[in-house]
């Protein structure tokens, strides 16, 4: 049994090196590049040169991103939110939270292309919205809205149960008690969880390439408008051969705004409520 464990162990802690090294790899790598790229000019001007992008910068493209995100965010987190509140809360069949399960996990196995051409038919053809970032927002939205309901429903269903019971004891309603006791209780997994899935629909190329993401773009300053992105920007400089070396310096800008997203998250995530204490 001692040299299973052994061997055991030996795998594990191998597996954990190996991936932690390809990660560190990867990462080095791409900065080691990327950094060449970056200059004040590079993150603040537009793209330029005589193939769009082969000179100038991507700051058309960091804002068209963090528009997306934020859209995608804020739909994301209403229905994400509201859905696990309502399973954990308010469903009593079930067979009807395991229908809904059921659907959340298959709207997470659909591939981001299908989410890209559905978004495409329905809000840039049937609801007029043409490519504009509300309507790639929205279909990374739905692409994120399982990662952030199983997240928050996660959370629910952790918090504390005698403060829950201590609450109702009092007579205060459960929609009271859910949202002045629940949700600031779960603030911090809950922001985390939007936050991770920021960080997921950031680096999304697929549902944009349909819905709302271009070649080239000014600055957007209406959500009715489409609008450059970072990956999708990566992906025609890499494709069409225009400049490896702004591919990589914005693939340094892409990876640094996933990194420090993910850090916030680490950091809300770790962050106890006062009704923890």
């Amino acid at each position: 049994m001692k040299w299973r464990q052994r061997a055991v162990r030996i795998w594990a802690y191998t597996s954990l090196l190996l991936i932690v090294a390809i990660i560190v790899f990867m990462f080095a790598y791409i900065f080691a590049i990327g950094s060449k790229s970056i200059s004040w000019q590079f993150l603040t001007d537009v793209p330029r040169g005589g193939i769009i992008g082969s000179a100038g910068g991507i700051l058309p493209a960091i804002v068209g991103s963090l528009y997306f995100t934020l859209v995608a965010c804020a739909l994301g987190a209403v229905l994400g939110i509201a859905t696990a509140i309502y399973l954990v809360f308010y469903c009593k069949s079930r067979r009807v939270a395991a229908l809904m399960q059921t659907a959340i996990q298959g709207v997470a196995g659909v591939p981001s292309i299908v989410l890209g051409l559905f978004g495409y038919t329905l809000l840039v053809l049937r609801m007029g919205l043409g490519k504009s970032i509300l309507a790639g927002g929205i279909a990374q939205g739905i692409m994120i809205l399982p990662f952030i309901e199983v997240r928050a429903e996660k959370v629910m269903r952790e918090f504390p149960s005698d403060l829950i019971n201590a609450s109702y004891a009092l007579g205060v309603s459960k929609l009271h008690t859910i949202g002045k006791i629940v949700l600031p209780g779960c603030k911090g997994g809950l922001v985390s969880g939007i936050i991770l899935g920021g960080c997921y629909a950031v680096g999304a190329t697929a549902p944009l390439i349909f819905t709302g993401a271009v070649i080239n773009s000014p600055v957007p300053t209406t959500m009715l408008e489409p609008a450059m992105a970072l990956p999708y920007h990566l992906f025609m400089l890499l494709t069409q051969g225009t400049s490896t070396e702004n591919a990589y310096g914005t693939a340094f800008v892409l990876m640094a705004i996933v990194l420090v997203s993910n850090g916030l998250a680490i950091f809300y995530a770790n962050r106890r409520s006062k009704l923890w204490k």
